[in-house]
C-alpha cells in the first residue's frame, strides 16, 4: 500500500503559509513548503526566525512586541500592528488572511514550546474551520484538522491517528481504523487518541452535532 505524498494532507489551493512563534518547522517538506511559499504570514516572533533562515515573510501580524528594531526597520509596511487582546496573534494572523481574501491556509509553528498555547492553538482550528474555506495546522509530527460532518481522508496503512471531541456529547462511529468506535461519544480528550489506520481511507461519521479535532500521524 503506497504512503500518500506530504501534499495530500494539505489543501489543494494554498493561498496563505502563517507561521506562529511555537515549535519551528524542521520536516524536510515543510521547510521546503515555507521557504517557497510566496505568501508567508508571521505571527510577531516568528518573523525573526524566518530572517534568520534568508526569507522576508509578507507580513508580520501581531502587537510586535517580540520583534527587534533592526527587525522591524527591514520589514517595513510588512508589519500589521494589532493590539487587541482579546485574540492571540495567531487568530490576528487569520483573520488578517481573511480580510485579504486568503481563505485556504497552513498552519505552522503552532504547537511545541508552551503547551498551554499549544492547547489553545489546536482548540481554535474549530474556530478557524467556519471562517475559512480550508485550513490545516501542521507539525513536524504530522496534521491537525477540524471536523464538524461525517468526513473520510486520506491514509495508509498503519498511520496513527487520534480524535478529539469538543462536543462529548456527540457519539461517533469509525471505518477504516483498527480500534472500533461505534456510536459511541468521547467523554475525555484520552478515549480517541493513538488509533490506527487499517485502510487507504477512514471516516468518521457523527451521529449528531459536534466538532472535532483529528491528529494524523505524516
Amino acid at each position: 500500500m503506497k504512503k500518500p505524498t506530504f501534499g495530500s494532507f494539505l489543501p489543494q489551493q494554498i493561498d496563505a503559509v502563517i507561521l506562529a512563534d511555537g515549535a519551528f518547522p524542521t520536516q524536510p517538506e515543510l521547510l521546503k513548503l515555507l521557504m517557497q511559499h510566496e505568501r508567508v504570514v508571521c505571527c510577531d516572533g516568528a518573523a525573526e526566525r524566518l530572517v534568520q533562515l534568508g526569507k522576508l515573510p509578507a507580513y508580520a501580524v501581531g502587537d510586535l512586541d517580540s520583534i527587534s528594531s533592526a527587525t522591524k526597520i527591514l520589514l517595513g509596511d510588512k508589519l500589521i500592528h494589532q493590539s487587541d487582546q482579546e485574540t492571540n496573534d495567531l487568530t490576528k494572523a487569520v483573520q488578517f488572511c481573511i480580510a485579504n481574501g486568503w481563505r485556504n491556509c497552513v498552519i505552522m509553528g503552532a504547537t511545541g514550546k508552551r503547551e498551554d498555547h499549544t492547547l489553545g492553538n489546536i482548540s481554535l482550528l474549530a474556530t478557524y474551520q467556519g471562517l475559512l474555506d480550508e485550513v490545516v495546522m501542521v507539525s513536524d509530527y504530522g496534521a491537525f484538522v477540524a471536523m464538524n460532518k461525517t468526513s473520510s481522508f486520506t491514509s495508509y496503512q498503519g498511520q496513527q491517528v487520534s480524535i478529539f471531541s469538543l462536543t462529548p456529547a456527540c457519539p461517533i462511529s469509525v471505518q477504516g481504523l483498527q480500534y472500533a468506535i461505534e456510536k459511541r461519544p468521547l467523554n475525555t480528550w484520552w478515549e480517541g487518541t493513538l488509533n490506527e489506520s487499517s485502510a487507504e481511507t477512514f471516516t468518521i461519521k457523527l451521529h449528531d452535532e459536534g466538532q472535532f479535532i483529528v491528529f494524523m500521524e505524516w
